[in-house]
């Protein structure tokens, strides 16, 4: 992760009402809209699409290609892999007047597989880990493992990111066990 200044590259886009945290980097062709707030040395690689309002806990890192639409909130220490999405419509149509943003919350450690969507309204539970390409539509237990379309859990996760082999994955295992 990026220490020291912050740092925008200069083909990057950061409105003036975004709060951009100490130290943290934005990589080229990004954009970060209006009233989003990114924590201290996060990383935000190339191509990334920040809405209004998104906020990103300190210490995320944020891959190439991914977009973070309004509602989502992500606390500290996430990690998006690249081409990630998350979406904030449950029934999108081009015009609708009945619109409202559905919040989308992601708990500090979660992990976010490659070209993982992400469909509003769920909330991914600390440390859990989301398998390349799922589409999660249901909340994610805390050290989950889940994986598919629509994601289901098949393991549980060590906050260093360990499989478990658990037995039974539809019963987390003891908290002991995931502070490994």
């Amino acid at each position: 992760m990026p220490s020291g200044p912050t740092f925008i590259h200069p083909t990057s886009e950061v409105s003036d009402d975004a709060l951009v945290g100490e130290g943290t980097a934005i990589w080229n062709w990004s954009k970060v809209r209006e009233r989003a707030i990114l924590g201290e040395q996060c990383n935000v690689g190339q191509s990334v699409y920040i809405d209004i309002d998104v906020v990103l806990g300190a210490r995320c890192k944020v891959q190439n290609g991914v977009s973070i639409f309004q509602g989502v909130t992500l606390g500290a220490e996430v990690f998006v892999g690249p081409n990630a999405t998350f979406t904030n419509d449950l029934y999108p149509r081009a015009q609708s007047p009945e619109w409202t943003i559905i919040p989308t919350v992601v708990e500090k450690g979660a992990s976010i597989g490659a070209n993982a969507t992400i469909v509003c309204g769920v909330k991914l539970g600390t440390y859990c880990m989301v398998g390349a390409g799922a589409v999660v539509t249901h909340d994610v237990p805390p050290h989950a493992l889940v994986v598919g379309q629509p994601a289901r859990v098949i393991d549980y996760v060590t906050v260093a990111g360990s499989r478990l082999n658990w037995a039974d994955p539809s019963v987390p295992p003891p908290v002991e066990m995931l502070k490994i």
